[in-house]
Parts: structure tokens; C-alpha cells; sequence
């Protein structure tokens, strides 16, 4: 029997503790695009990704599966300040950062956001939030560009833009463990943002996120572990920030800004989003997620101003944001 062509990939990552090893980037751009174009047996894909879970994905695995990935994409030239990656979900606090993103495009920035929905019990997901404010998702690349030369935001759900992809994160199900589909997505920027913003849950995945980032040509990006694996700033905790800007990889600091840690909320009702929008009814917990998730956006853009001066325009933008933007007739939880 002819061996199939994928094999050999699943075989470079399965030969054991002693003949396995991790793929080159040249390799793992040629298994992703065997597997985008759908050349791969599902036994095959299943066995591929979970043993690059267990292994842990490499940085030139990472480049070279989402370089493959890029090519299937198609995406028109829309122009966009920055990319904004949504793949984790909450569970414990209010998803915050939804509302630095929208304040940021109040003050001038055209962000896209993009991320996947539903692959983990018990979250609440970008799409779902954002529909239930009244800053409906877009279904395909021409809203994009719409909302975004209206509202200065868009948020795509992947599977929009990708099934292969969302195809392969919807396994989550059936393999009971999160691929590494959840963390290559998050270095997509499928219209090609000088700019991009990342977290991860683990603080080790930084490491490769960074030096993936660089790997792919990104200009300029950051990536730091946020709340639940969102792009938000933990008040309660110290954060390091991984920065790509044109090739230079660097590592910052950024103090607590609360002390304690605070409780995980039972509900996370769309009304108390709305109240911190519309009318400042906001805990200080939340007011500091935003202020500092601003900040680090704001610093990615200027890496020459200081943090005092990030938090201050950062606190600044939020009080311009315009409070009519929201729906506020949304009262359900989501």
C-alpha cells in the first residue's frame, strides 16, 4: 500500500522520546497547506494536532503554519491600525476589554477584532457580547470594511474567513483538549495590521507568540497574559508584556495597579456593560482593566512614551468615548 503524503509529518512528530523532533518552518508551512486544501485524512488531522499538543507547537512551527494559512485567505486590502485577536472566552470578570476596543476606535483607531466562539463550555465569547450591545458582527469582508469606515471597529468570527480553520478549532469537542489551532490563530492578522495585540493563558506561550510574531515580518506587536487568555489587563496582577517592534524583540513591566484579587462573578450581565459605558456605573476593578488594556495599546503604538503617560491618555480616551455608541435597551446575560 502507497503511503499517504501527510504521513511523514505525522511521523516526524510520533517516532517517540528519541526520534521525534519538532518540524522546520518549511515542513510546517507544506503540512498546514495540505491540510487547508483538505488533502489530509481526518485520522490524520486528529492524530497531527494532538500530537503537537502534546509536543507544544514550536515558533517556526507557528510561522510556517499561519504563512500556509495566510495564502487561503483572500483578504481584500482594507486598511486597519490594528489587529486585535479574540480567541479565549470569559468566565470569571466582565469581558472589559471589549470596551477598550470600542473606546479606542471613539478616539480615532480603526481596530479589527477577530476570534472564534463556543469551542469551551461555560465562556462567554467576543460575538456573543458585541451582538447583545448592538455592535453587531460582520458576516464576510465588505461589512468589514463598512463598519469599520463607520464605526472605526469590526470583529469577524473565523469561521467567516476560515472553515478549514474553524472546522479544526470545533474538534475541540471530540478531542476534549484545546489545539494548537487556538493558539496559531491569534498571529492570523488576515489584513496585514502594522500593529497587533495578543494574550495567552500561559505565560510560557509568550515566548513563542514573540518570536513567532517576528518570524512572520509583524512590524510591531505585543503579547502578555490577560485575563482568561483575552487581550485585557489584570489589575490585581503584574504584567509582562512581550513587544516586537521592526525586528527587535523586547520584554516590559507594567506594576498591579490593585491590590487583592477579586471574586469570580456568578453572571456576566450585559446590563452592567452597558452601565459602565453609558454612564460610568463601573467597579474600579473594571475602570483600571480598561485604563491598563488602553495603555498597552497605546504604548505599542508610541514605545517612546512612558507608562505614566499611556495611563493617563489611556484614562483619557475612555471619559471622550461617545456614550451613545451602545444599545441600551440589552438587559439579558448572555
Amino acid at each position: 500500500m502507497t503511503e499517504h503524503p501527510f504521513a511523514q509529518y505525522v511521523r516526524i512528530l510520533g517516532k517517540g522520546k528519541t526520534g521525534s523532533r519538532s518540524l522546520s518552518q518549511d515542513e510546517a508551512y507544506d503540512a498546514m497547506g495540505m491540510i487547508m486544501r483538505g488533502e489530509v485524512e481526518d485520522v490524520q488531522l486528529g492524530a497531527f494536532l494532538m500530537l503537537l499538543r502534546v509536543k507544544e507547537e514550536s515558533f517556526q512551527e507557528l510561522a510556517g503554519f499561519v504563512s500556509a494559512i495566510r495564502t487561503t485567505l483572500n483578504a481584500p486590502d482594507i486598511a486597519v491600525d490594528l489587529d486585535w485577536a479574540s480567541y479565549a472566552g470569559k468566565r470569571r470578570q466582565q469581558p472589559w476589554y471589549l470596551l477598550a476596543a470600542l473606546a479606542l476606535a471613539d478616539s480615532g483607531l480603526r481596530v479589527f477584532m477577530h476570534g472564534a466562539a463556543g469551542h469551551t463550555a461555560e465562556r462567554v465569547y467576543s460575538e456573543q457580547v458585541l451582538d447583545a450591545l448592538g455592535e453587531p458582527c460582520a458576516s464576510d469582508w465588505h461589512t468589514v470594511s463598512d463598519r469599520l469606515n463607520s464605526r472605526n471597529f469590526a470583529y469577524l468570527p473565523l469561521g467567516c474567513f476560515s472553515t478549514p480553520l474553524q472546522r479544526m478549532i470545533d474538534l475541540r469537542a471530540q478531542f476534549g483538549l484545546r489545539s494548537p489551532v487556538h493558539t496559531l490563530s491569534r498571529l492570523l492578522n488576515p489584513l496585514a495590521a502594522d500593529y497587533s495585540i495578543q494574550s495567552i493563558f500561559h505565560p510560557a506561550y509568550a515566548d513563542n507568540h514573540q518570536q513567532a510574531a517576528a518570524l512572520l515580518g509583524q512590524a510591531h506587536a505585543v503579547v502578555f497574559k490577560g485575563e482568561a487568555g483575552e487581550a485585557e489587563r489584570k489589575p490585581e496582577a503584574t504584567c509582562r508584556v512581550k513587544t516586537v517592534h521592526n525586528g527587535v524583540l523586547a520584554e516590559t513591566e507594567w506594576p498591579r495597579m490593585l491590590d487583592g484579587r477579586q471574586d469570580k462573578l456568578d453572571l456576566l450581565p450585559i446590563k452592567d456593560l452597558l452601565s459602565a459605558w453609558c454612564d460610568d456605573k463601573i467597579s474600579d476593578y473594571g475602570r483600571l482593566a480598561i485604563q491598563g488594556t488602553i495603555a498597552i495599546t497605546l504604548q505599542l503604538r508610541s514605545p517612546e512614551l512612558s507608562q505614566e503617560q499611556c495611563l493617563a491618555r489611556a484614562d483619557a480616551i475612555w471619559q471622550q468615548r461617545n456614550r451613545l455608541r451602545l444599545n441600551t435597551t440589552a438587559t439579558e446575560n448572555v
